[in-house]
């Protein structure tokens, strides 16, 4: 399964346009939709190694590798740092090494999971892939970084966020299994948005009224009128600019965007599921991944999600998880149920 941050509507949003000065721009998105477009085509999803809800190994310390694919497409490029080196001086590739380092570190710590299949799998990520490449993605394998383009994205490393994001992808593809399509795929995107946040919040250890829910702070340039690619907590804010356009996504099913375009809107319409957590987290207060993140990975991995789930049969497993967690008529049970009330997902 190929995931990538940057949304394929943004992407085409950018390759469309016409003026001389974004003729760079414009290159450079068309070049990204079409080398994910032909990686998607190229490699089936693996079968998951660790059956969803099995009992998970002892956490072990990460074992990362960095490598440097010096502006070509070749996977996965020099070796520039590994597990236990110091700092290397290129500011993408210590900031893939740190970032999967964090990673690791909330799924060890918080759930007690050994690293992202659960079984202790290496975490190998490789920086300065392609020339302005304008995405970063989970090949199913490893983490690949472009350093964008300069004018629209910085270096995707930049952002923590990101690095959990993706990483959470493979979390999902060793647990649920869930389909990149359709609502199946949009709950996909929202769980590695849930644990890209998490991921920073955890490294910084910053309580939910404290952190700005954010998916993507800092990849922007200067030039852009946007904060970030999405935000959990107000869905559809995150951008508002000329060149981009708006953020286009909902934080409710009034607005559920029914479209072929995006696998079925699975970037878009994840901003549903997203809010969802996000009020559960603000409703309780305290830690993001104590509660509700409990609430959430439990859900994600009781084994308990069809490949194809929907809204509806999530929303259930995740009111089922709280009241198996912390009990019926409990803070934690009546705030998913709240949650998933205020977002309009029928259960």
């Amino acid at each position: 399964m190929i995931c990538s941050i940057v949304p394929p509507y943004m992407l085409r949003r950018l390759a469309a346009r016409p003026e001389p000065r974004l003729r760079a721009i414009a290159r450079a998105a068309k070049e990204s939709l079409l080398h994910i477009k032909g990686l998607q085509a190229a490699r089936a999803l693996p079968v998951p190694a660790t059956p969803p809800g099995a009992r998970q190994a002892t956490p072990t310390p990460p074992k990362r590798t960095i490598y440097d694919a010096a502006s070509t497409e070749t996977l996965p490029g020099t070796l520039v740092r590994k597990e236990g080196m110091p700092p290397v001086g290129d500011a993408a590739a210590d900031e893939a090494y740190d970032g999967l380092g964090d990673t690791h570190s909330l799924y060890a710590d918080v759930f007690e999971r050994n690293s992202i299949d659960g079984a202790g799998l290496k975490l190998d990520a490789t920086v300065h892939f392609g020339e302005l490449y304008d995405n970063a993605f989970w090949d199913g394998r490893q983490m690949v970084f472009g350093d964008g383009d300069g004018q629209i994205f910085q270096r995707f490393t930049k952002s923590l966020t990101v690095i959990g994001h993706e990483l959470a992808h493979g979390v999902t593809q060793y647990t649920a299994g869930l389909a990149y399509r359709n609502q199946a795929g949009a709950l996909n995107e929202s769980m590695s948005d849930v644990f890209g946040v998490l991921v920073e919040q955890y490294a910084r250890k910053q309580p939910a009224a404290e952190a700005n829910w954010l998916i993507g702070e800092g990849l922007f340039t200067d030039a852009v009128q946007g904060a970030a690619l999405r935000s959990l907590k107000a869905p559809g804010t995150a951008y508002d600019d000329d060149v981009l356009g708006k953020d286009p996504q909902p934080d409710s099913m009034d607005s559920y965007v029914r479209t072929t375009a995006d696998n079925g809107g699975v970037h878009i319409n994840s901003g549903i599921p997203n809010r969802a957590f996000y009020l559960v987290a603000s409703e309780l207060g305290g830690n993001a991944w104590e509660a509700p993140g409990q609430i959430w990975y439990g859900t994600l991995t009781s084994g308990s999600l069809p490949a194809a789930c929907t809204f509806g049969k999530f929303a259930r497993t995740t009111i089922a998880t709280a009241e198996e967690l912390f009990g019926s008529g409990s803070a934690e049970h009546d705030a998913v149920l709240k949650a998933w009330e205020t977002v309009k997902v029928k259960v």
